[in-house]
């Protein structure tokens, strides 16, 4: 029985993905796997200005990825996961169709490895036209 991909919300996959396309923003969300942090300390790695940062986060923040709060005059940034189980979700019956593909292949694979080479020279001989 096959499993029918989860039925989402398209925009909110397609801010997903976006979102995560651009290396630098996939950086900023490996960090923040760590804990909540500021966008100054977010910042340094990258050789960007901050102004440039802040816009990668307002990307992350509108897909859902991040949140930002005030504490004072602190900023912290945090993850918030659940747009990426979502993708995760989305992707996993296409990991399943291709697992099951590869598995009928290795089957495959495995009767022609069992058969006498005679027979498999029979099944690979294609008759010339030009003959």
């Amino acid at each position: 029985m096959r499993k029918v991909a989860p039925r989402l919300d398209p925009d909110q996959l397609s801010r997903t993905f976006a979102a995560l396309a651009d290396p630098t923003r996939r950086a900023i969300l490996a960090r923040l796997t760590a804990g909540p942090t500021t966008v100054t300390s977010l910042a340094e790695p990258h050789a960007m200005s901050l102004p440039a940062v802040s816009k990668h986060l307002r990307v992350l923040e509108r897909s859902g990825l991040i949140e930002r709060s005030r504490d004072a005059q602190w900023r912290p940034c945090r993850l918030k996961a659940a747009p990426m189980k979502q993708a995760v979700d989305w992707l996993e019956a296409y990991r399943r169709h291709w697992e099951e593909s590869l598995d009928r292949l290795e089957e495959y694979l495995k009767e022609l490895q069992a058969k006498p080479p005679a027979a498999l020279e029979k099944m690979h001989a294609r008759p010339n036209k030009n003959r």
